[in-house]
């Protein structure tokens, strides 16, 4: 068993009995089913299922986007009523202003809440962290996709998130930068230790990232199975046990046959 270090960056988010539905009436589209999950101080975890199951309507719902039709969501026993800077949400395409360099891209969140004069120096400390900060006075379009996608982390990590909410974040990349970045989103995540929730459709991803992988079932989405990943980082890709944790995720998703 591999003893995880609790955070005092990350904080605890509690989805009590929470179902969801779209539209009223007969015409009602129910995307979720009584889904109960906690995630820890400074875990790391992922959201599995098939495409258009909620997964990302969950991530709304955490992200104070929206409220839950049913049940409850809570920050540290405090209900989730309405977006707040502790929780920070990455989305798959990065979303930067095209005429607003990387530097004032990531400064937006500090610019928005006044705070850009007294706290100008973590621009600088997270464009070092993500290793642009030979890029700072680029514009979006000089950047490559991975770098964009890296500018977008470093402007949720200026607002030193407790939670950091990551819908697909690397699904547009090429395979070898996806690898690159999933490294790099781990490190960045080892040392400033937030609680992380993430969405992916790639196992591997999942297993390589995550202390736990939730498997959900198609729409209206419900918990199937909660995979324990127990090894620590770094984590050989080849290892005996991902591939294990592979199949059995496989199979909870009914695609075990083709592997």
């Amino acid at each position: 068993m591999v003893e995880r270090v609790v955070s005092k960056n990350g904080v605890r988010i509690d989805i009590e009995g929470v179902s969801h539905w779209f539209g009223d009436g007969a015409r009602a589209l129910q995307v979720l089913d009584d889904v109960d999950l906690r995630v820890e101080p400074g875990e790391f975890v992922a959201l599995l299922g098939p495409s258009g199951c909620g997964k990302s309507t969950l991530l709304r719902l955490v992200a104070g986007l929206e409220p839950a039709t049913a049940g409850r969501i809570a920050q540290e026993d405090q209900a989730i009523t309405r977006p707040d800077p502790s929780r920070i949400v990455v989305f798959q395409d990065p979303t930067l202003f095209p005429w607003r360099t990387v530097r004032d891209n990531i400064a937006l969140g500090l610019q928005a809440r006044g705070e850009l004069a007294t706290r100008a120096h973590r621009i600088d400390e997270v464009l070092k962290l993500v290793g642009l900060d030979a890029f700072a006075g680029s514009y979006p379009h000089q950047l490559s996709g991975g770098m964009a996608q890296r500018a977008a982390l470093a402007r949720a990590l200026v607002n030193d998130p407790r939670l950091l909410i990551l819908d697909e974040p690397l699904g547009k990349l090429d395979s070898l930068t996806r690898l690159t970045m999933q490294t790099e989103l781990l490190s960045l995540w080892q040392r400033q230790r937030f609680s992380a929730l993430l969405v992916t459709h790639d196992v591997e991803e999942a297993l390589f990232l995550a202390d736990r992988v939730i498997i959900l079932s198609d729409r209206p989405a419900r918990v199937l199975a909660r995979l324990v990943v127990d090894l620590p980082h770094p984590r050989p890709r080849s290892h005996p046990r991902l591939a294990e944790l592979r199949h059995e995720a496989l199979r909870h998703l009914g695609l075990d046959a083709t592997w």
